[in-house]
């Protein structure tokens, strides 16, 4: 009898322990992350959450705030559901001012009418690609009976003022793709290629699409064999002026660098103005945005005919593209348009503060949420790991859930949105084990030392496996 109530015990505590064993591995596998020489200087935070009860099973660090890299697009996406709504789409007018003569010639502008869509002449959805939308805009000035136009084509970007780059930025971000700014009449989502040839010196083919009144200064050095892509683009917003700065590696496959569009409102003005002539439409005068109008102190004209109006694809759609490729300019665009339907002026501070409202209505501590853009690429937006996953294990409740769920890639075999600025990398999202025991998961670490410690953070999130 002494040796089945001994036998029974085992089995009992064999069975706790191996119920308990992810917490306990979690444990042990964070603070062998803790002890790692990468990790030395650094803040290294986590927080799980049981996903069915909100319980929290594991935390270290979780009520310090630490930059978020791109795992903020989680919070900025969720917002944009709740107070957007996933049926939400953007709207581009395009039109004209003046009157049409007897022989087809518009004596007056084309305006186009930037109403905040990230996705116009974008590659990703089959209705906004740059042919397309090109096409649609000129079969309706044809249709219009418009043969010549004696005036000019306006790009207006006045929706949103002048300010395209979020406060707290870098400089070393602004002029290449992941730092492109956001603009009302934003385009090909404010970015083109620069085509590089290796060698010493390295030399600059072309740009695609070709920007003639870009002018590119070269100061690139060749790298040695194996260092890879250091180069970056110096392109202030609004700028004509390109500066090429670092190292291109002799051995690179890479055939150039994606560099942000510095006026998006005067490229999508001049590629229409080029498909018109291409079309054998002529306009007489060059093409121009409402904002060198305005600070030229000449009159912006007001649109008098609509003739075209592009509907962007729904919230879901791009949210989908905002988390699976981390498209900063996304998260930007939304960021201020949650201003702008908050009534207020369509600010990246003011969409921060509509956002910081919303969740602390919900019962979170403003404090714990200091963001200062929609993406995270600016390293002074701080969350806590605790804030960003008690907002993750809430939203599982929300209609627009699915969506959401959908957008995560998928990292070491879990559906995480990664984050990484310079010395911070971090994931944040689900993670549902074998057993079918269900995990909210965020873990982040600033300032850390070396590369690849992304392989050491997915091992501590194996611990939950």
């Amino acid at each position: 009898m002494l040796k089945k109530t001994i036998a029974f015990l085992f089995v009992l505590s064999h069975g706790f322990t191996f119920a308990q064993s992810p917490v306990q591995k979690l444990t042990q596998s964070f603070n062998n992350l803790l002890e790692d020489r990468q990790t030395k200087y650094a803040i290294t935070s986590i927080c799980v959450l049981d996903a069915k009860t909100g319980k929290q099973l594991y935390a270290k660090n979780e009520n310090t705030g630490v930059a978020t890299a791109s795992t903020l697009k989680t919070i900025t996406a969720a917002t944009a559901f709740s107070i957007l709504g996933k049926d939400f789409q953007y709207q581009t007018t395009m039109g004209y001012t003046g009157n049409i003569s007897a022989d087809g010639t518009l004596k007056g502008d084309i305006i186009i009418i930037g109403g905040g869509d990230p996705t116009l002449g974008s590659p990703r959805y089959a209705q906004s690609k740059e042919g397309v939308v090109l096409s649609q805009w000129v079969s309706a000035i044809k249709a219009a009976g418009i043969k010549k136009i004696d005036g000019r084509v306006i790009g207006d970007d006045s929706l949103w003022g002048t300010q395209s780059a979020p406060d707290g930025w870098l400089w070393q971000d602004l002029g290449n793709y992941y730092g492109a700014g956001s603009s009302a009449l934003s385009w090909r989502e404010n970015q083109f290629d620069i085509k590089l040839r290796t060698g010493n010196p390295v030399s600059v083919l072309r740009t695609v699409p070709d920007m003639p009144y870009l002018t590119i200064i070269n100061e690139l050095k060749p790298g040695t064999a194996g260092s890879g892509d250091h180069a970056y683009a110096y392109l202030p917003p609004l700028s004509n002026t390109a500066y090429l700065r670092g190292t291109w590696a002799t051995d690179i496959q890479k055939q150039g660098i994606a560099a942000a569009i510095p006026d998006p409102a005067y490229e999508a003005a001049f590629r229409l103005q080029d498909t018109l002539t291409k079309a054998g439409i002529k306009v007489s005068e060059v093409p121009v945005t409402t904002r060198q109008l305005s600070a030229a102190k000449l009159p912006v004209p007001e649109l008098q005919q609509k003739l075209s109006t592009i509907t962007s694809p729904a919230l879901p759609e791009i949210v989908y593209w905002l988390n699976k490729k981390s498209i900063n300019l996304y998260a930007e665009h939304l960021l201020r348009t949650i201003a702008w339907k908050s009534g207020t002026a369509p600010t990246t501070g003011n969409g921060a503060a509509a956002e910081i409202k919303f969740w602390a209505a919900k019962g979170f501590d403003k404090n714990a949420l200091n963001i200062i853009d929609g993406s995270g690429l600016s390293p002074a937006t701080r969350v806590t790991t605790s804030a960003m996953a008690n907002i993750l294990f809430q939203v599982q409740q929300e209609n627009w859930f699915a969506d959401f769920y959908k957008s995560l890639p998928e990292y070491n075999g879990m559906k995480l949105k990664s984050g990484t600025i310079n010395d911070v990398s971090a994931f944040a999202g689900y993670y549902t084990a074998e057993n079918g025991s269900k995990y909210v998961i965020v873990i982040n670490i600033n300032n850390y030392s070396g590369t690849g410690i992304n392989s050491k953070l997915f091992k501590v999130l194996d611990a939950l496996k």
